[in-house]
């Protein structure tokens, strides 16, 4: 297990060398995007102006207040809350997210399933675990919204923040097969054969 601290972007020799359990923080862009957000992108063929190759999302809607524009807010929003969401509901764009957009890690909870497993390991990507509940510290992890774009859909706007030490988050699935969610579903079913077994009870 090791830790990476990474200025984005990053290149896919850095995402490469992350294996499950290593922990990374983030500082510099990250983009928050979620289920409205992708559906505009990749079903109803709308485009963004950012450059998001190398970067980071987040699977987000934040809570946010509309403000005069400054140097402290460009964009015209100042961050409330900025909480992260389930991520099973967006599986089937992290391909087109890494192939289109150049897209090198997901954040999100709870995971994603084997296309999204496959993606990885093709381009070199990875899933970082945020665990819920952890929205307030979250949001002191970022600095500035510093641009939206596609901003009609909003909160499920495309958001570029500006982070500094955002995590340490746990690497939860690589580009090498390795996927905690599959490693504790399989350890807590061997439990429940054993516990089971000791009761007398045969398993399904």
């Amino acid at each position: 297990m090791a830790h990476y601290d990474f200025n984005m972007p990053v290149s896919e020799q850095q995402t490469r060398q992350l294996k499950v359990n290593d922990t990374v923080t983030l500082n510099g862009t990250l983009f928050g995007i979620r289920d409205a957000t992708q559906i505009h992108m990749f079903d109803r063929g709308r485009k963004t102006r950012f450059d998001m190759h190398g970067h980071a999302v987040i699977h987000t809607a934040p809570n946010v207040k509309k403000v005069e524009k400054s140097n402290t807010y460009p964009a015209g929003y100042a961050q409330i809350c900025i909480g992260t969401t389930t991520s099973a509901r967006m599986e089937r764009f992290t391909q087109p997210l890494m192939r289109e957009y150049g897209v090198r890690i997901v954040i999100g909870k709870g995971g994603l399933f084997a296309a999204s497993q496959a993606a990885f390991q093709e381009m070199g990507g990875v899933y970082l675990a945020i665990i819920g509940g952890a929205a307030a510290l979250e949001t002191t992890w970022v600095e500035q919204i510093e641009d939206v774009d596609l901003d009609d859909l909003n909160p499920e706007s495309l958001w570029k923040f500006r982070v500094k030490g955002f995590g340490p988050l746990l690497v939860a699935m690589d580009c090498h097969g390795g996927n905690l969610y599959t490693r504790v579903n399989a350890a807590a079913r061997d439990k429940r054969a054993a516990a089971l077994a000791a009761l007398g009870v045969k398993g399904d």
